[in-house]
């Protein structure tokens, strides 16, 4: 075997295997269902695996994971277009893993052109990822409720949503995959174009279509009316923050609260550091009895130490366990 015929070989190897490895996840089968009863699903958005769990613990049915949380959480830095592919393929693989609801991700512009968004769409199948939303931003892009946003010819998303359509259905025909339109926030945008862009989309192979940036409840309303499938609302940002009520007689299939969970652990966090270095071991004393009785007051348990012990007696000789804890300083499970 020569060395070309053994790459495709080897590829058509991985591509079966990446075929099987969607059959057996299929979390994306999970979400269509529930997008099929009709109701709004709201999708938080996670930014590393603790994040997406919490999320889960909570209750809801499905998370995101946000692009704009990655570059801050893993980078430091603001949401233009600095996170790769690579980063947040990985950071998908990590929250997919550690949770069993359904996990959304955000792809940017499929970092690429349309061939580049083939490659894009598989490893996020791959790394356990439900659906995805490409967006039709110029890149490097930015955040949807940033201004300075630019969008390519309708052509050139159209293409990338054929190519991304192609890859799902040879993969995963399940896989969600939302197309955003981002015609509303640029410069001289208007919703006639968003609306006239979104049923292109549509007709190209989306699922879903995610109207970015709306400014008013009856921009969603016409957008809700007006595009021929169903529809995905950022609830943050410039647009308005409807409830769930009011969403649901709308008929928005999907709303995400994006940054929710960097938001609030970012405030908790610089509150907590703020009083630490004003009142050294006092604040700590006074942030473990506030956080006593809290779920996550004891950071041992809500992480999963016991079910750890649990595999242990299950996994290791007895004696062995016995040796490890019996005396043992510290937390027990």
């Amino acid at each position: 075997m020569d060395f070309i015929t053994g790459r495709c070989a080897a590829a058509v190897y991985n591509r079966r295997n990446i075929q099987e490895e969607s059959m057996r996840t299929r979390t994306s089968t999970a979400l269509r269902g529930m997008l099929k009863e009709g109701k709004t699903l709201v999708k938080p958005g996670a930014y590393n695996a603790l994040s997406a769990k919490i999320i889960e613990k909570a209750g809801f049915r499905c998370c995101g994971v946000t692009g704009y949380g990655v570059s801050a959480s893993l980078l430091g830095k603001p949401d233009v277009g600095l996170i790769t592919l690579d980063e947040i393929v990985m950071v998908t693989r990590y929250i997919a893993r550690a949770v069993s609801i359904p996990v959304i991700a955000d792809a940017d512009t499929g970092f690429g052109n349309a061939i580049n968004v083939m490659r894009t769409v598989e490893d996020f199948i791959v790394a356990g990822a439900a659906a995805i939303h490409i967006e039709d931003q110029v890149a490097p892009k930015r955040c949807g409720h940033v201004a300075g946003k630019q969008i390519v010819a309708t052509e050139e998303m159209v293409g990338k949503l054929r190519a991304a359509d192609r890859v799902r259905r040879e993969l995963d025909p399940d896989f969600v995959l939302i197309a955003r339109c981002d015609a509303r926030g640029v410069a001289s945008g208007s919703v006639d174009e968003l609306i006239r862009r979104a049923n292109a989309y549509l007709d190209a192979g989306a699922d879903m279509i995610f109207p970015e940036a709306l400014t008013s409840e009856a921009e969603l309303e016409r957008c809700a009316k007006e595009i021929k499938g169903p529809l995905h609302f950022n609830r943050t940002g410039v647009s308005p923050r409807l409830p769930v009520s009011r969403l649901n007689e709308l008929g928005i299939a999907m709303v995400s609260n994006a940054t929710g969970s960097l938001r609030s652990s970012t405030v908790a966090m610089v509150d907590y550091f703020v009083e630490f270095a004003k009142d050294d071991v006092e604040a700590v004393k006074r942030f473990e009895a506030r956080t006593k009785d809290h779920p996550a007051g004891n950071m041992h348990a809500y992480i999963g130490f016991s079910e750890i012990k649990k595999l242990e007696e299950e996994f290791l000789p007895s004696a062995e366990v016995l040796a490890k804890y019996e005396g043992s300083v510290g937390f027990q499970p």
